[in-house]
């Protein structure tokens, strides 16, 4: 086995992780480069091969495959920087994305936006009135074709949709799911008249029940598809021309990757890709530390992502929400906010304090970046309140200025509050922990689980320095902090250790009780697809693990919830078994007695999840072991730190992470230093550093519960 490396391209840098042939890993940070995220992508190859001490050409020569995480799709959707396609549907159905099934004015929207009904508005549609255009054609529920395609009709609609400039077209017909046969002649028809069309069809983006849901996902693919395509085939291309031997893939929101040659067919898959690397990683490491239950917390420069591992597993969803439209794409489910290092502190129309959403992003960045930035951000508070270094970041590579973080501070902050310019920046970092922390319980609390039972991973450039806060907020009892090698490139890490996922579903509704044969048959044709999707790969698996879900929702109620079906054949046993795992986490998520099974209960959509596992195994290279708990040797200086607005700068013992051994233990109020991040053990806290260099922070002690007796006499 080679090379395999990981690269995570965020908002405001890019992470790199290589893991080598003997599993030892070296990672590597740089600042993204908008527009043109591949230029980053390129420079974080040459500093990893100068890191190793070899050539580029070496390096790729020797590398088995590069796992690439973009956000580039999702932040053209998310910011309707998309290109105008045709869309073509039934005859009586193109309204139906601009009605929005009347879910368009909440889907997606925070808590106190729902409750301002008056405020609530439909975004922008997705396609322009003129490019939505109908066909002539009707298949039935059953998939029976009730009214031919009318091909004359079909021709004239298409070429007038192409007779305004458009280069992408997105078709999605009533029922397609059950019956395809009139999409694929349209796309015939289509690339008769140019072949150099891109065409997406509904029944193989979204083959699932329920029209606007399948719309929005096949349209919001049809967007991004050409533009990822020509990112991708520039990237391999210039990456090829420096020696790479290797497959480029690309990580998809399933939690895996898929070959890049093949992302742009399903590029509506690829929009949380990024998002799920750092999740797949505490997957991998959790293994290692014996965690069953993880929060999985990654703190960038632009965002504030967190998903869940429960029972070794990631928390899944089959569906997720793009500027309140609905996109069916098998996903980990990841919660985001604007919280990251490079959000910006501002104060609204009250002179409340606000953290985020906006971002400084790579460019101009923060204030103390002087690069152009004048707003106060995350770090520039940080970096006031003595948690970070004056000197630099990223081991010296980005020089910062105290000053210009103190005067943005003080100009958009402190003096209309009536505050110091450190008060301010005290306030900054409180609401920084709050608004992450109320997420934590967002998370975790709201999808029926007890915080108490976790324990939370938190990585990322900005997570160190706040994980404490908000952990302690959330309840959990201890906080771990991946260092080393990993130390803020853990996203890049889950993507170097994640395996090919393709996944291949299909909706047909039928009612418990299920039919044993109508069931295999639905398995069986969609194992088969994934099977195929496999050998296109072109990767060396190790061996393809195949995972059986069906959504389940109860009669006269619109929420699905995934239950997973054993392997095997399939029996009525193993039927009731999947009904029986459905109502059970239906009642964690939504309360005891929330289903009515006297209304049935409906199977929706069958879904074959194919892992192909890849034969990567990465190491933490273990530290030597300390002669006490002592960290003196560590110790660089003592500074001023605030890390509460109620203690105020206390004088704080600073270490450099290099010189910690195992055993270590750091009592609060501490700060580590890390060429690529700073972690805070805040006053009453510990942290111990294990065999692996992985800081594990206590937050509270196990509680010991009284037996009645004992509970009468207190």
């Amino acid at each position: 086995m080679g090379n395999v490396i990981g690269i995570d391209v965020g908002g405001t840098f890019t992470d790199a992780v290589a893991v080598q042939a003997d599993g030892t890993m070296v990672s590597v940070k740089t600042p993204s480069t908008p527009p043109d995220y591949g230029d980053g992508v390129l420079r974080a190859v040459d500093m990893i091969a100068e890191k190793l001490g070899c050539s580029v050409e070496t390096l790729l020569a020797d590398t088995d495959h590069i796992a690439h995480g973009t956000t580039s799709s999702l932040n053209s959707l998310v910011m309707g920087n998309v290109p105008d396609i045709g869309f073509i549907t039934t005859k009586g159905h193109r309204d139906s994305i601009f009605i929005m099934n009347v879910e368009g004015r909440y889907l997606g929207l925070p808590q106190h936006e729902l409750q301002n009904i008056m405020e609530q508005s439909k975004p922008r549609g997705l396609v322009r009135r003129e490019l939505a255009r109908e066909v002539i054609e009707r298949i039935d529920r059953a998939g029976s074709v009730i009214v031919e395609l009318d091909e004359d009709n079909a021709r004239r609609v298409i070429r007038e949709i192409l007779d305004t400039g458009v280069t992408a077209i997105a078709v999605s017909l009533l029922w397609s799911f059950r019956n395809p046969i009139h999409e694929k002649r349209l796309r015939e028809l289509i690339h008769e008249i140019d072949p150099a069309i891109f065409v997406a069809l509904s029944s193989e983006v979204s083959p699932r029940i329920r029209e606007f849901a399948r719309n929005s996902t096949t349209i919001m693919s049809t967007q991004i598809g050409p533009g990822l395509k020509l990112y991708l085939d520039d990237l391999e291309d210039k990456l090829r021309t420096k020696g790479l031997q290797g497959a480029l893939l690309v990580m998809q929101s399933a939690g895996g990757a898929i070959a890049a040659r093949e992302a742009a067919a399903s590029a509506i898959t690829t929009i949380g890709g990024v998002l799920t690397g750092g999740v797949v990683g505490c997957v991998k490491l959790a293994q290692q530390l014996g965690h069953d239950n993880v929060v999985a917390t990654d703190v960038g420069g632009t965002t504030f992502l967190s998903g869940l591992v429960v029972g070794g597993e990631p928390v899944r969803a089959a569906q997720t929400i793009v500027n309140q439209h609905p996109v069916n794409v098998p996903t980990l489910k990841v919660d985001a906010i604007g919280s990251g290092g490079g959000a910006i502190a501002w104060l609204d129309s009250g002179k409340n304090l606000r953290v985020g959403p906006v971002s400084a992003q790579a460019v101009p960045g923060p204030a103390c970046y002087d690069g152009g930035g004048e707003e106060p951000t995350n770090t520039d508070a940080n970096l006031v309140l003595g948690i970070l270094s004056e000197d630099s970041l990223l081991g010296g590579l980005r020089p910062i200025s105290r000053k210009l973080a103190e005067d943005a501070i003080r100009r958009r902050i402190a003096e209309p509050l009536g505050l110091t310019v450190k008060q301010a920046a005290a306030a900054i970092y409180e609401v920084q922990n709050s608004q992450t922390g109320d997420l934590l319980h967002k998370v975790v609390v709201e999808s029926g689980y007890d915080p108490r039972n976790f324990v939370i991973y938190a990585f990322g450039g900005a997570g160190p320095a706040h994980c404490a806060a908000y952990g302690k907020h959330l309840g959990v009892k201890e906080v771990i902090v991946p260092l080393g090698p990993v130390a803020s490139a853990f996203s890049a890490f889950g993507l170097a250790s994640s395996d090919i996922i393709l996944v291949r579903e299909h909706s047909d509704p039928m009612v418990v009780p299920f039919d044993p044969e109508r069931v295999e048959s639905n398995f069986v044709q969609l194992e088969a697809d994934v099977m195929e999707a496999m050998q296109r790969q072109g990767l060396e698996l190790s061996r393809i693990v195949l995972h059986r879900e069906i959504d389940i929702r109860y009669g006269l109620q619109l929420e699905e919830v995934t239950s997973p079906l054993a392997s095997g054949p399939v029996t009525q046993d193993s039927l009731e078994k999947c009904v029986a795992d459905f109502e059970t986490r239906y009642s964690e998520l939504y309360g005891e007695g929330s289903g009515f099974a006297g209304a049935g209960i409906h199977g929706i959509t069958f879904r074959i999840r194919g892992v192909g596992v890849l034969p990567v195994a990465p190491t933490f290279e273990r530290l030597s072991v300390a002669e006490g708990d002592d960290p003196s040797e560590a110790l660089v200086e003592q500074r001023p730190v605030c890390l509460g607005a109620d203690t105020g700068f206390v004088e704080t013992p600073i270490y450099d992470y290099n010189k910690l051994r195992a055993g270590h233990v750091i009592t609060g109020p501490a700060v580590i230093q890390v060429p690529t991040t700073s972690v805070v053990v805040p006053p009453g806290m510990s942290g111990r550093i294990d065999e692996l260099g992985i800081l594990k922070i206590k937050l509270r002690d196990e509680v010991v519960q009284l037996n009645e007796k004992r509970k009468a006499l207190a």
